[in-house]
């Protein structure tokens, strides 16, 4: 019978070159990996594209586990950045078009979908598009995703300061604009 390796000795062993490592890694995490940005992002694609960028980056050694976490955590963290980089250049409008998408795949929407789903072509829309895209990536991981503000930190890599900071602007500049 053969042992059962940690997820750190498989992170070493992949780092040395060993690919059987670096697939049984893959298939412990990628199905779970994609799960969760599937949960961010409607476009099926771009998630493929995000999974694949991730253990790539885990592969060429580009991306390096300090060992101070857990593995999940710290692939979730390169994966949820490599999408927020892949929706920048989408901006606003596409992410009102994945939380539409989303809705279609649901029975019922939460409060912030519907409210998404109604101002698609009003003044919030062209306000939300607008906003920088740092600000915009705040506001979708603290108000659409419902994550925390430690969370959103962890998501996007930057200090929770920084979020609270870019959230404090993002609804400054909104007011602003609505009123």
């Amino acid at each position: 019978m053969r042992e059962t390796r940690s997820d750190g000795e498989l992170l070493r062993a992949a780092a040395d070159g060993d690919r059987r490592a670096f697939e049984e890694l893959y298939r412990r995490y990628a199905p779970w990996l994609t799960a969760r940005l599937r949960g961010r992002c409607a476009d099926p694609g771009v998630v493929d594209d995000v999974v694949q960028e991730t253990f790539l980056a885990v592969w060429h050694g580009t991306a390096r586990y300090r060992e101070d976490g857990d593995v999940s955590g710290w692939l979730w963290r390169i994966g949820a950045r490599r999408l927020v980089d892949a929706l920048r250049g989408d901006g606003a409008r596409g992410r009102l078009r994945q939380t539409l998408a989303r809705l279609r795949h649901r029975h019922e929407a939460s409060a912030e979908e519907r409210v998404l789903a109604g101002v698609e072509h009003g003044d919030l829309a062209g306000a939300l598009i607008r906003l920088s895209p740092e600000l915009r990536a705040v506001l979708q991981a603290t108000v659409i995703d419902g994550l925390t503000t430690r969370e959103a930190a962890v998501l996007l890599g930057i200090p929770p300061g920084t979020v609270k900071t870019r959230a404090l602007r993002a609804r400054k500049r909104l007011r602003e604009e609505l009123a």
